[in-house]
């Protein structure tokens, strides 16, 4: 697994990939520009890991149960592996986990899964739904990657109160109607009804689902 890091120190930031996106896409786009004073300065130190999005859940070629546990190992890569990398490199434990679009959807997800590993989330246009995904497939693995299915049935205390210990930042925008508003909507309605705090934007100044806008939008954030 490949990965760019960015920084010498501050708060650790794992990005997550879009859909098919591998690790340079934060720097291709120049996401990680858009946040160089930020770096440069020692406030964050971001990592941009590989994604396993274009041989995990995108990959048709697949079972959908196939696809989840392909997902479910790229996850234990992030918590045994990327983690400790991390840690080792930087004495902060406050970390950051973060993603547009599909990435938004990686970021929270992991973190509804791994509340222990994360302290805040800024996910930009995402959608928490596999349905489009799974074409309506849903087995044990593929419903506990799907936050909000999962989320309406949890009542575990343990994790529901490391849930509320987290900063979530759940952004969508005017162009996210039809691609992902209405899931997001959703899963912050599901995480409120856990009792869970959540600070949800909604930008409706024409703000739309691409790098351009996510670029303006990542600096309130980050």
């Amino acid at each position: 697994m490949e990965l760019l890091s960015f920084g010498h120190g501050g708060a650790p930031v794992i990005v997550f990939p879009t859909s098919f996106a591998t690790f340079t896409e934060w720097k291709d786009f120049q996401m990680i520009d858009s946040l160089a004073d930020k770096i440069d300065q020692g406030f964050i130190q971001v990592y941009c890991p590989d994604s396993e999005g274009r041989y995990s859940w995108y990959n048709k070629g697949i079972h959908p149960n196939h696809r989840a546990q392909r997902h479910n190992a790229w996850e234990h890569y992030i918590g045994n592996e990327l983690l400790p990398f991390i840690r080792h490199r930087n004495p902060n434990n406050f970390t950051i986990v973060t993603g547009t679009s599909f990435g938004a959807y990686l970021a929270v997800n992991y973190a509804l899964k791994h509340p222990d590993h994360v302290n805040k989330v800024v996910a930009l246009s995402g959608s928490y739904t596999l349905n489009n995904i799974t074409d309506g497939y849903v087995d044990e693995d593929v419903y506990f990657n799907t936050p909000v299915e999962y989320l309406k049935d949890l009542s575990d205390p343990w994790y529901l109160d490391r849930h509320r210990q987290i900063e979530w930042n759940i952004v969508t925008s005017d162009w996210d109607v039809g691609i992902c508003q209405e899931s997001t909507k959703e899963l912050v309605g599901r995480l409120q009804n856990k009792g869970v705090p959540v600070n949800f934007d909604y930008w409706t100044d024409g703000t739309g689902h691409d790098w351009p806008h996510w670029r303006r939008m990542i600096r309130k954030y980050l």
